[in-house]
């Protein structure tokens, strides 16, 4: 599953002599699987683990929420794998470009769960009658004054036993062991292809764009929000998913 026309991210492969802040546009949209793919370790694993995860949390006649959704690749992993046909997903996303590519994915897939798509900020999305969330590397580019509405907002509009997914890139309390899971995570993109001008290039994009908390942080925004049960289900690196039940 996935946008099988995306071409190679090469957008910082050649110096740029002023580097605008990252934005979710048509460029990156055309590489964006290429990207994600080189960019985030374990991403595969978790969109296919979601789907393990829809396919036994998702309940019948309730909404299931792709929060950030990109280009689908968590709708359509959950949509191949709740057994309900009465579920409804619901993909939601601020960028133009995502939404219109994310459509035409979508529409080529077979699957007969209804898919509805939005271009709207999550901020503004109302949450209702969910048996399960699904935020991945969304809420890292939100403000952090805005993160303990969206999960109060989410845990409000969730049913009793459902499930929030939240992956994110964290930050490390210890400095040691902050500059070590950069270092890994460089590593891990040069050995995916990327130059150090590259990896040097997006993160001065990045900055003050992707804004990475610690993992207690957000531990502790969940406990807030009401959850019962939270735990870190996947993590390499400074890349962490955490399951949290209603």
């Amino acid at each position: 599953m996935g946008n099988k026309a995306s071409a190679a991210d090469n957008i910082y492969a050649e110096r740029i002599r002023e580097i605008s802040k990252f934005q979710f546009d048509e460029t990156v949209v055309s590489v964006f699987p290429d990207m994600i793919r080189r960019s985030v370790p374990g991403y595969a694993a978790i969109i296919s683990m979601i789907g393990i995860l829809a396919e036994k949390h998702a309940t019948p006649g309730s909404n299931c929420y792709d929060l950030g959704c990109s280009l689908g690749a968590a709708t359509l992993s959950m949509r191949h794998h709740i057994p309900h046909k009465d579920c409804r997903i619901i993909g939601i996303d601020n960028s133009p470009a995502m939404i219109d590519h994310c459509r035409k994915i979508i529409a080529g897939d077979d699957a007969g769960i209804a898919v509805s798509l939005r271009c709207e900020d999550l901020r503004q999305t109302s949450i209702e009658n969910a048996s399960m969330v699904v935020l991945n590397f969304t809420l890292q580019f939100i403000e952090p004054a805005d993160r303990e509405k969206i999960l109060d907002k989410i845990y409000a509009g969730m049913r009793p036993g459902a499930v929030l997914v939240l992956s994110e890139k964290i930050a490390f309390a210890d400095p040691h062991l902050d500059a070590l899971y950069i270092e890994m995570h460089h590593h891990f993109k040069r050995a995916n292809g990327y130059s150090d001008l590259e990896i040097s290039q997006k993160r001065t994009a990045l900055e003050n764009v992707l804004l990475p908390e610690t993992l207690e942080t957000h531990q502790e925004r969940i406990s807030g929000a009401g959850f019962r049960h939270s735990d870190v289900w996947f993590q390499c690196f400074n890349f962490v998913s955490i399951l949290a039940i209603k």
